[in-house]
């Protein structure tokens, strides 16, 4: 790394910006967002029908759009996103890793070649994309952005019925933090980036593959997938460690930390619930975790949605982000209290 460089922030008009999994729901929303405010981007995905819908789409709104179908599980193919970026735009400022895929069902009856397939797109599609956009931003002039998305709620809390997943986006966030700290011992001109969403309204859910048909709802709340969109232009323009979008993932996982066999119950009610009321396996239905998926849809527009989260708001804001903290701080505090306080009582019920 080169310790002379300094990170310059671009505003989002003079940025190009790469985006993996660009074709639906969070990676099409920021896609879309970001043309509108005048960035250049480069859009990845496996389905090139489909990228070349978005290109056609954007372009005709008179953005510069590029785009390279690819799978994000190899190399190469990442390392071609990249090359495609330098020869058609000169580099890039920002590169989002948001492509992932999902699995749904008992991990015992999970077959280890979806296990693996999950990873190889969740885990080491980030892995390959970091390393790709940092050797592109140790070459080139003032740095640039990594954003990673991970999870707020099965980034920090165990999922039953979504065990590859939750351990894939566990894997996120330890890397990126890592990958943060080292950078920074570098001196590195790296903006490093972990997007924690809630449970969001996008068609992922439906592109998981779920063979036993669990019907999954979200205990912390649904939240619009443009407000993750706004998060992450806005981690592009700033440097900021951590933004989780909607408050419900932060509480769960706070609440795992206070008081972890409570929260344990809470999500074992949730899973024999799921069970009751799967549907069975429906052959009709077409995942995305072997092969391509073929949805340009950014929203499934599920009910009861959230259209803003005033939590994702405040850490946009700095000053509000300090009153933010110490009602944090605050919580934890109660919270730990509590727990202690359920738990002294559970030996003195136990003696």
């Amino acid at each position: 790394m080169n310790r002379h460089n300094k990170l310059r922030l671009k505003p989002l008009a003079r940025q190009v910006i790469v985006i993996t999994g660009a074709t639906s729901g969070i990676g099409l929303s920021t896609a879309r967002a970001a043309a509108a405010r005048g960035a250049s981007l480069v859009l990845a995905a496996r389905n090139e029908e489909a990228l070349k819908a978005v290109v056609e789409d954007l372009s005709g709104k008179g953005a510069q759009v590029a785009y390279v179908a690819a799978d994000v599980g190899r190399e190469t193919d990442v390392r071609a996103i990249a090359a495609l970026a330098v020869s058609r735009f000169g580099g890039f400022d920002t590169w989002i890793n948001n492509a992932g895929v999902g699995l749904v069902g008992p991990l015992t009856e999970t077959r280890l070649e979806d296990h693996q397939r999950l990873f190889e797109t969740n885990y080491w599609g980030v892995v390959h994309g970091s390393l790709t956009a940092l050797d592109q931003f140790a070459s080139q002039d003032g740095g640039g952005v990594l954003i990673n998305i991970g999870a707020a709620a099965a980034g920090d809390v165990g999922l039953p019925l979504q065990a590859a997943y939750s351990a894939s986006k566990h894997a996120v966030k330890g890397f990126t933090n890592a990958l943060r700290a080292e950078l920074k011992a570098q001196g590195a001109a790296v903006s490093v980036t972990l997007i924690k969403p809630s449970s969001v309204d996008s068609p992922n859910g439906e592109h998981a593959r779920n063979p036993g048909g669990a019907r999954l709802s979200s205990p912390t709340g649904v939240y619009a997938t443009p407000l993750v969109a706004q998060a992450i232009l806005y981690a592009a323009e700033h440097r900021v460690r951590e933004l989780t979008v909607g408050g419900g993932g932060g509480v769960l996982a706070l609440a795992a930390l206070a008081t972890p066999t409570l929260t344990d119950s809470f999500l074992a009610f949730g899973a024999k619930l799921a069970a009751k009321t799967a549907r069975g396996a429906d052959k009709a239905r077409v995942d995305n975790l072997h092969h391509a998926g073929h949805d340009l849809r950014e929203r499934s527009f599920q009910t009861g949605v959230r259209e803003s989260s005033l939590y994702a708001t405040a850490q946009m804001r700095p000053k509000a982000s300090l009153g933010l903290a110490l009602l944090a701080a605050t919580a934890v505090g109660l919270a730990f209290r509590l727990g202690g306080r359920r738990a002294v009582r559970e030996v003195c019920d136990e003696g």
